[in-house]
């Protein structure tokens, strides 16, 4: 077991024990590594797939589970209709398949949870902030971290059997739980004032829309804009 590193090493093979879905559209992928290295919670892998002629199609997945030594990693893959690698891993990859892999990767968007953290999260973008999460509650420094995710829905949420505790706030932008408190709408001020922790580093993460208007929320509330990490993504199959 190599230590914490930002820079990826070489393709390995790694075989996949489990399959979970998560979302109708969003399926987490457990993977045995060949040469197991140790993740910062943030970052992500690389998956390539290589057709019988060749043909490479490869796309960055962020890692959901926290880091450990036990050789294994998380990966969490939202279903694109029109996509070369996200139709792949949801309709025909099996478990004991083997896929590869490069990483981790990445040394700005990460948490080693030691300081406190606001993560704020819009649809699939609670992916590495659940990595965090999981990263304070194995550690008992739950203390240290909140998390506000926003959602379309209750089965749009990732990771429901796990993601709900005194950490966390659940935005619901279209249709809410019965007995939910907060009225439907999108993320608000008020939503992250309450979350907000004093000299805390915001971690942003979502579409580019979503990212940009939390942003301009977390400056709103007092958060100083150089410690405000944000991490975009757009659709990418």
């Amino acid at each position: 077991m190599t230590g914490a590193v930002t820079e990826p090493g070489p393709w390995q093979a790694a075989r996949v024990v489990r399959l979970h879905e998560e979302t109708p559209r969003a399926t987490t992928i457990r993977l045995a590594l060949e040469r197991p290295a140790l993740h910062r919670a943030g970052q992500h892998y690389v998956v390539r797939l290589t057709a019988p002629d060749g043909y490479t199609a490869s796309r960055s997945y962020s890692v959901a589970s926290a880091p450990s030594a036990s050789g294994t990693i998380e990966l969490t893959v939202e279903r694109f209709d029109d996509g070369e690698v996200s139709t792949y891993l949801h309709d025909v990859l099996e478990v004991d398949d083997e896929l590869e892999v490069r990483g981790p990767i990445g040394g700005w968007f990460v948490w080693d949870g030691t300081e406190p953290a606001l993560l704020v999260g819009g649809g699939s973008g609670i992916v590495p902030l659940m990595s965090m999460l999981r990263l304070a509650r194995a550690t008992n420094r739950s203390d240290l971290v909140r998390l506000v995710v926003s959602a379309r829905t209750f089965d749009d949420v990732y990771y429901r059997d796990e993601v709900f505790g005194p950490e966390t706030s659940v935005v619901y932008t279209r249709v809410a739980p019965p007995n939910t408190v907060r009225p439907v709408g999108r993320l608000t001020a008020a939503d992250l004032a309450g979350a907000h922790v004093h000299d805390a580093t915001a971690y942003v993460c979502g579409s580019p829309s979503f990212c940009n208007a939390a942003t301009d929320l977390l400056v709103e509330v007092g958060m100083p804009i150089d410690r405000i990490r944000v991490e975009r993504f757009g659709p990418s199959g």
